[in-house]
């Protein structure tokens, strides 16, 4: 609705033209003891919070929406619109409206976005909060975008540049809930972030300028350029870096000092799993499946404190590629698995630290309270424990932890000596400061305490003279202190009491000695709030000056939560110390999958099987039944894989894992109804990405492909994925394809890297044993109509798939017999045999000499001889 200004009352005027500066934005615009919104933000809140919509006179102008909410509910509201994606702008009174002349001065003092926010009742304490900031940039014929995350909670900061699908893979590993664009890219952008659950919101073009962001980063960091960051040569990370933090302090109103650091995002170091890939194999909780039992994280998740926790999700989330670091984290795991009285100590120790990274970036932005910083101040009294306890300590990352943390005792003590122990939750409660820490505090209190004391007193006394026992004195904000006298004693009131208020009952008297006393105690009472304040803002002026210290201690508190947590699952869950190094060969003996052995009944073992991958055991074609156990497989496969990459230990007997740059996963069937994709779209957009972005480094997980379409069109799909995947030239990566198309067990007669497996099954009868163990060799046989029995298929549904099986497998090509005869020249002449991607025959037997065949190993006379042998297979 369009609103004339013109013909608005003055309040109305002032909050549209503040509005006006908060597009896309809730403005919450303080009226006295409420919050209120109007128009548009009224409907939108009326419908989010379901408080009433009624409406408000706006002079000559049209009336407007009105919604609103008391003041003090706003810790229950905010909460609640920004979980629902929107930012919200808080406006407030900057003037005491019993002194404003015309209309209150108002102004926004916050603006709350899901990406920015500090509130605990909108962080997910074990999870980081990223804001994200995208833009592009075009070099040559070449586009680059620009990427940068930051977490206000923590002040975590990272950016970089990169191609569009690596950079959409950053965004869906980082899930920010937030995500700043330039207006020029919002559309573009919106349409090709998919799934990603994030607010998009969008800014002016000039902010995303080269030289404005690169300005801001090296005033904010004090730097004469960003060289020490790592992105001087990265114009467009440059771009987003500086959009970002400029966005966060227009957000926050205030400097964030505690962003102290800026991280280059490195290709090189970390391997990146996609969203498929951390779907398809349960890495974190699912957001389609909230609460469901089952996944990597869960099962990982030991650790003690809220930066642990946060520490091992990104951990997870972007496993090492680069051994010495991930032996180095084995090495640390291994120390505390190995020394008892470590492992049995540092979880005890751990859980007594509050989060110190989001405490200290509260107190930065002046947004702590007593009890964050009294609780800052107990945790930080745990760091000389923790040298302790890692005193005899002997591997790299243990020894670093513990002779880089600072116990910081003069900090301790400084906040020990200012706040009283269990202080209450705000400032405006009082009673924040210790007794003994400002002598001018003290003495006001005594005033206080005495005045108050002294008009206890009074009352006792004017009993006693005036013989008035029900006398009381009493107190209110309107008229201060005064004595109150019921109607049945007003006869006895003394001459000196000056009337002040007529009630039906009683009336209300006070005195000049009242009066003195009065103004002495409320005078005192206002002073020592306000030096309460002061006080309290100086303290945290000197807590904010060992920010530094204070977020280095949290980073290795954090870690060392991580190793003891990997060792406490390792020495629960019987798991082992892996090899890992740049070699090319991936060897597991007894693997188990950590998550389905978890989930089993007690009297249900975990079968365990091996896996052996090398550059001449390439790729494996995995058969078997259905329910056999093969998805499990291929899982528990990537799972170890990434599990040694983190630094943990793995659930096998034993395990070598050469390196690899990246795990891809084709699992399952999905659809994006949304874009217009079908199952078979979807699967095949997801095996092209890996056939075009797999190199010899890559892990490759295939559990079914082409089975959303037609049997030979997706069996011819299957066969020349895995022919395409061994006779690349260049890019030659370790794949294990779990299939029903029994006919690809003939590849490995033709393709010499090639291995058939299939999981053991017992038949006995109509009934299948499965066996779950991996052997060599291919299988013939998926047992699907007894899995349908399994499942409780009406017997004569079992009973007609039995017959029109063996049609089909007699090679009648009909379910019903009566059709056949048309079919008759289309059936081979035997029909005990199986059909097969190739007709046995003459020409199959030239296709395997050929296929044996090295030319460049054959002389001219064994050629012309081979030709001639082959040429005798027609006859």
């Amino acid at each position: 609705m369009t609103v004339s200004l013109k013909d608005s009352t003055p309040l109305m005027r002032q909050y549209f033209e503040i509005k006006s500066k908060y597009p896309d934005t809730v403005l919450l615009y303080r009226m006295g003891d409420f919050y209120e919104t109007f128009d548009e933000d009224a409907r939108t809140v009326h419908k989010i919070l379901g408080i009433t919509l009624t409406k408000r006179a706006n002079g000559k102008a049209a009336d407007v929406a009105l919604a609103g909410f008391p003041y003090h509910a706003l810790d229950s509201y905010l909460p609640k619109l920004i979980r629902a994606g929107f930012r919200v702008a808080v406006c407030e009174q900057l003037e005491d409206p019993k002194f404003a002349k015309g209309i209150v001065k108002r102004d926004v003092t916050e603006v709350v976005t899901p990406g920015t926010t500090l509130s605990d009742k909108i962080l997910e304490h074990k999870s980081n909060n990223y804001l994200a900031c995208v833009t592009s940039e075009v070099v040559g014929d070449q586009m680059f975008i620009g990427l940068a995350f930051v977490d206000a909670s923590t002040g975590e900061f990272a950016a970089g540049e990169f191609p569009e699908q690596e950079a959409l893979a950053h965004l869906q590993v980082f899930a920010p809930s937030e995500i700043v664009v330039p207006y020029s890219m919002h559309g573009e952008l919106k349409s090709r972030l998919g799934p990603i659950p994030a607010v998009l919101t969008r800014q002016e073009d000039w902010l995303f300028s080269r030289d404005y962001t690169y300005d801001l980063l090296v005033r904010h960091f004090n730097t004469h350029s960003l060289k020490g960051f790592g992105l001087e040569e990265h114009p467009a990370g440059i771009v987003a870096a500086g959009a970002a933090l400029h966005y966060l302090r227009e957000t926050q109103r205030s400097e964030v000092g505690h962003i102290r650091s800026l991280s280059l995002l490195a290709e090189s170091e970390y391997m990146i799993l996609d969203r498929v890939t951390l779907r398809n194999l349960d890495v974190f909780e699912d957001s389609r499946l909230p609460g469901r039992a089952g996944n990597l994280l869960s099962i990982l998740d030991r650790t003690r404190t809220s930066m642990g926790a946060r520490k091992l999700k990104s951990w997870i989330a972007r496993p090492l590629k680069v051994p010495g670091p991930i032996k180095e984290r084995l090495d640390a795991v291994q120390e505390i698995v190995n020394g008892r009285p470590m492992s049995e100590t540092l979880p005890a120790r751990l859980k007594e630290i509050s989060d110190l990274e989001r405490l200290i970036s509260k107190v930065c932005a002046r947004r702590a309270t007593p009890r964050d910083v009294f609780g800052l101040g107990e945790s930080l009294k745990i760091v000389p424990s923790l040298i302790a306890v890692l005193h005899p300590a002997s591997s790299g990352p243990l020894l670093r932890i513990r002779d880089s943390l600072k116990p910081l005792d003069d900090l301790t003590d400084e906040i020990e000596r200012a706040l009283k122990a269990d202080p209450p939750a705000s400032l405006k409660d009082g009673g924040v400061i210790r007794e003994g820490y400002s002598a001018e505090l003290d003495e006001i209190r005594t005033v206080a305490r005495e005045g108050k004391q002294y008009i206890a007193n009074l009352q006792q006394r004017e009993r006693e003279r005036t013989g008035i026992g029900s006398l009381k004195v009493q107190y209110n904000q309107v008229f201060g202190y005064y004595i109150e006298v019921t109607n049945t004693h007003k006869d006895k009131v003394p001459a000196d009491y000056i009337r002040k208020q007529t009630m039906t009952h009683a009336e209300r008297f006070v005195t000049p000695e009242l009066k003195e006393y009065e103004d002495k105690v409320l005078h005192a009472e206002e002073r020592l709030v306000r030096l309460e304040q002061e006080l309290f803002e100086q303290l945290c002026g000197t807590v904010a000056a060992r920010t530094a210290d204070i977020q280095s201690n949290a980073g290795l508190i954090a870690e060392l939560d991580c190793y003891a947590s990997f060792a406490e699952v390792a020495v629960a869950y019987k798991y082992i110390k892996p090899t890992v190094d740049d070699g090319p060969v991936i060897r597991i003996e007894e693997g188990r999958h950590p998550v389905v052995e978890r989930l089993l009944p007690p009297d249900e073992p975990f079968i365990p099987n091996d896996l052996f991958l090398d550059e001449q055991n390439q790729i494996h074609i995995i058969t078997g039944p259905n329910m056999a156990g093969k998805s499990c497989y291929l899982r528990q496969v990537g799972l170890i894989v990434l599990l040694a990459q983190i630094g943990s230990f793995v659930p096998a007997r034993s395990a070598a894992i050469g390196l690899v740059d990246k795990i891809f996963t084709r699992v399952g069937a999905s659809d994006n109804m949304a874009a217009g994709e079908s199952t078979f779209l979807v699967e095949m957009n997801e095996a092209a990405n890996i056939l075009n972005n797999a190199t010899s480094r890559s892990l490759i997980l295939l559990d079914e492909i082409g089975r959303g379409t037609s049997t030979f069109d997706g069996l011819s799909i299957a066969w020349a994925i895995v022919e395409h995947l061994h006779i690349h030239p260049s890019r030659r990566p370790k794949t294990l394809f779990a299939t029903h198309y029994h006919e690809l067990v003939e590849i490995e007669e033709l393709l010499p890297r090639v291995r058939n497996y299939n999981m053991e099954v017992k038949k006995y009868g109509d009934k299948v044993v499965f066996l779950r163990k991996l052997v060599p060799g291919g299988c013939d046989h998926s047992y699907g109509i007894e899995v349908a029995r399994l499942a409780g298929l009406p017997d004569g549904v079992i009973e007609r798939a039995r017959e029109v099986m063996r049609n089909l497998e007699s090679h009648e090509l009909s379910a019903h017999k009566d059709q056949n005869e048309l079919l008759k020249n289309l059936r081979r002449t035997d029909p005990t045999v199986q059909m097969t991607m190739f007709e046995d025959g003459p020409g199959q037997k030239i296709k395997e000499e050929l296929a044996r065949i090295d030319p460049d190993q054959l002389t001219p006379l064994e050629a012309l001889n081979k030709l001639s042998e082959l040429k005798k297979l027609l006859e």
